[in-house]
């Protein structure tokens, strides 16, 4: 009993069983929804580097071969590409083979050659590319002075590093007129950035090692 005048508090009303049912059922299948979302993406983070790692042991052997006889050798029947060069640097453990190429799908596999530059082991300037998240991610542990070697199927070249700097691609072009025997290592930069396809490029400069 309440006193006269004063109304009872308000019950606090549950939903019907078969609504609290169907609550319950929306929560484990967001619940599970999400779970699979976070497994989706991991695998998705986990398959570029597993892919990267693959493909170059599929380029070592193309490349064993291309030294071998000279030819060119695609690493894979349905490949768009193939090896010209071999990138070595002892200090950081390095052995890549370059492809032809630095669009999206050479880049994907490996280090790529732009073809409006020197080829690999000539004379002038050569330019190599790389994603920063995986295959040049060792660029921003080079330091001046380092060696990095270049073999192609006409020999080795060695080069030293001179200079790091960061261009602005939207303002600048690498040149690659004649005039300079130069080897440029570019990748995206920041190394930690989130987003992709940012404007900004790592540029490391080599120069052909003194013999002796």
């Amino acid at each position: 009993m309440h006193p006269r005048g004063k109304e009872a508090p308000p019950s606090a009303a549950k939903p019907p069983r078969h609504l609290r049912g169907t609550a319950a059922s929306a929560r484990r299948w967001l619940a599970n929804g999400l779970l699979l979302v976070a497994l989706c993406l991991a695998a998705n983070a986990a398959w570029l580097p597993a892919k990267a790692a693959l493909a170059q042991v599929l380029l070592h052997e193309s490349w064993r071969q291309a030294l071998a006889d000279g030819g060119t050798h695609r690493p894979w029947p349905w490949a768009d590409t193939h090896a010209v060069a071999r990138l070595h640097q002892p200090r950081l453990g390095v052995s890549q083979v370059v492809l032809a190429g630095d669009s999206g799908r050479p880049l994907a596999f490996g280090p790529g050659w732009a073809e409006s530059s020197a080829r690999p082991g000539e004379r002038g300037t050569t330019v190599l590319s790389g994603h920063r998240d995986t295959h040049f991610r060792w660029l921003q542990h080079l330091r001046d002075g380092d060696r990095v070697r270049l073999e192609t199927t006409r020999g080795l070249r060695d080069y030293v590093v001179t200079g790091q700097r960061v261009a602005d691609s939207r303002t600048e072009r690498l040149s690659t007129a004649p005039g300079h025997d130069q080897l440029l290592l570019v990748t995206c930069w920041p190394f930690d950035a989130t987003a992709p396809r940012g404007p900004l490029r790592y540029v490391v400069t080599l120069v052909p090692s003194p013999v002796g």
